[in-house]
């Protein structure tokens, strides 16, 4: 079951980002939906998460905390840091993203 809005301590930033996670037994790609101080949402294959299971982000270079896989839902699943990740990393994370994204639109746009 996902967590209500209201359960959340910090926004969410939006980041639509391919990556590469690690859990215990093996190397996964997950896409990071979104991504605050205390976890993030990700989407991939079908039966790619359990609920339990740790795992290790790597986005954009930035290692994230430690998390934890709290619900799966389909291809979708939440992830719960076991420490917080800087507000201004966060920050940093989604702006980097943001200019990626616009530039990937002047280029398509120039072509």
């Amino acid at each position: 079951m996902q967590p209500t809005d209201s359960s959340r301590s910090s926004d969410r930033k939006r980041l639509d980002l391919l990556v590469k996670g690690r859990t215990r037994s093996r190397p996964i790609f997950v896409e990071v939906i979104d991504v605050s101080e205390g976890g993030c949402k990700v989407k991939g294959g079908h039966g790619f998460a359990r609920v339990g299971e740790n795992i290790l982000l790597r986005i954009d270079g930035v290692h994230t905390p430690v998390g934890k896989f709290v619900w799966v839902d389909g291809r979708y699943a939440g992830i719960a840091f076991e420490g917080k990740m800087h507000p201004g990393v966060v920050e940093h994370l989604y702006k980097q993203r943001l200019s990626q994204k616009q530039a990937l639109n002047k280029g398509e746009a120039a072509a």
